[in-house]
């Protein structure tokens, strides 16, 4: 019984032992999982810690060798001071020549004026260097201002020279003709197309027809494009472009055959100068057009004239013969008249014979001024206000109060009255106006236009030259200007209150 007993314990003991033992093993590794862990985090305590105290330390070095380096720095500037203390103890610690400190000064400031010499040196260098990349730079622009002035004509105006005549036609009617004979030279090159030169026979896949029909289209897309240009500059051409539309013309003939160079179609040149011939041909017969219209305008001026000196002499006449009436009725009165009565009509016979011989002279006077159609009278006056001074108008009238020629030049298109210089009556009066006007050509105010008979000379230049042509002419070498002079007073009266307006008062 009792080894029954032992037995079962046995089994027993030997059935629960793995089992503690597999228990024991699951607490022995678990607790062995916790001490790893334990100690995996104190090992990364212990790196971060170790790193903390390596940049730490790291800085700490840093800051120590600043430190150092500062104290080192200090130490060499406080040498360096007492060293430059000491220097500076020793030169003026014993001062006793003047001359050689003064000498010493003025070492240093030639030192200094010697370095900034150099710094002008330098800048006067680069100074230079900018002025000839400025000049480089300037070669493009005005070469760039020239390509633009072909289609700028502000810019061509510029650089406007004096155009010289192609042609010496002697009316407008000339020049069209010739301009007609210019288009149909023009036409028949184009219609025997010889006015584009086509160097190469093309073919397109082959095809000496296709290459044909494809050199056509590029000849008359030319050709079109080049009149068109032309007829742009015909119609804009001025007296003041003509050039610039020539390069223009010019520069659209190079770069249209530039084009084409690969093509090996050029138009030819004397297709281009037909074009420049159809310019010049063009801008002188609108010239001569305006120079016809200022004849046609001179001309009405002088018929106008013409008319007028034969109503003067016919107004003359009239008066001549009303006087002439007047007088022969006072003595007729007079005849039949005695005493106090007789003596009245004795004066008005008188007076009126004075009026009749004044109106014999007007009429015997306009009548020659209607016969001799070169009688007449050279005047010279100025107009400062509306001209400025040393300005003086030459010209000549052939009216028979030559006054009223000077009193319509001062009309409303002018502000001011023109003086009267001088009025000299010459029986030719056209050959000394032309004298006069030669004498003074390079002093005229506008010497594109000889019918502005404006000149800048003296006046006593010009009473010398008329002295030699009338000794007896007579200047009035005063300059009245009643009007301009008032007005300048009235301005300075009124600036001269807007001042004293402007000023501020002694007191509130």
């Amino acid at each position: 019984m009792a080894q029954e007993q032992y037995f079962i314990l046995i089994v027993i003991a030997w059935l629960f032992l793995p089992m503690l033992f597999l228990i024991l093993w699951l607490r022995a590794r678990k607790k062995l999982s916790s001490i790893s862990f334990d100690i995996n985090k104190y090992a990364s305590d212990l790196s971060k810690l170790e790193s903390t105290l390596k940049i730490d330390a790291k800085s700490k070095i840093v800051t120590k060798n600043n430190l150092a380096d500062k104290i080192s720095s200090l130490a060499v500037d406080h040498f360096q001071t007492k060293k430059t203390l000491d220097n500076l103890t020793v030169r003026f610690c014993n001062v006793i020549d003047v001359d050689a400190e003064l000498l010493a000064v003025q070492k240093q400031q030639l030192l200094e004026t010697n370095q900034h010499s150099e710094k002008i040196n330098v800048w006067r260098a680069k100074i230079e260097e900018l002025k000839a990349d400025y000049a480089l730079k300037k070669i493009v622009y005005d070469k760039l201002k020239v390509e633009a002035a072909i289609f700028d004509e502000q810019i061509g105006f510029a650089e406007l020279g004096i155009y010289k005549p192609h042609f010496q036609f002697s009316d407008s009617d000339k020049f069209k003709e010739e301009i007609r004979f210019c288009r149909d030279r023009q036409k028949k090159l184009v219609s025997a197309k010889e006015a584009v030169s086509i160097g190469t026979q093309w073919t397109v896949d082959g095809s000496k027809r296709e290459g044909q029909k494809m050199t056509g289209r590029a000849v008359r897309l030319s050709l079109r494009a080049f009149n068109n240009e032309c007829d742009a500059a015909l119609s804009n051409v001025r007296w003041n472009n003509v050039t610039t539309m020539e390069k223009r013309i010019t520069r659209a003939y190079e770069q249209i055959n530039k084009l084409n160079e690969t093509s090996n179609i050029n138009i030819i040149e004397p297709f281009l100068e037909l074009k420049l011939t159809e310019l010049f041909l063009t801008h002188e017969y609108r010239e001569k057009q305006k120079e016809e219209r200022d004849q046609r305008t001179e001309m009405n001026r002088l018929k106008r004239e013409e008319e007028r000196f034969i109503r003067d002499a016919d107004k003359a006449q009239k008066e001549e013969e009303k006087f002439q009436n007047l007088l022969d009725k006072a003595k007729a009165e007079a005849a039949k008249s005695a005493g106090p009565t007789l003596a009245k009509y004795e004066k008005q016979i008188a007076e009126l014979s004075h009026d009749l011989e004044l109106a014999h002279q007007k009429s015997e006077r306009a009548k020659s001024m209607a016969e001799q159609t070169r009688a007449g009278h050279i005047y010279v006056i100025s107009n400062i206000g509306s001209f400025g001074e040393g300005i003086y108008k030459i010209g000549m009238t052939r009216r028979l109060e030559p006054s009223e020629r000077v009193k319509e030049l001062g009309d409303a298109s002018v502000p001011f009255l023109f003086d009267t210089h001088a009025m000299i009556y010459s029986e030719d009066a056209p050959s000394m106006e032309k004298a006069l006007h030669a004498a003074f050509y390079n002093r005229r105010v506008n010497k594109a236009n000889s019918r502005k008979e404006f000149f800048k000379v003296g006046l006593k230049e010009i009473s010398d030259e008329v002295l030699k042509i009338s000794p007896s002419a007579e200047f009035v070498t005063g300059i009245e200007a009643q009007e301009y002079f008032e007005t300048l007073a009235m301005v300075e009266v009124r600036n001269t209150k807007q001042e004293k307006t402007d000023e501020f008062p002694d007191t509130l």
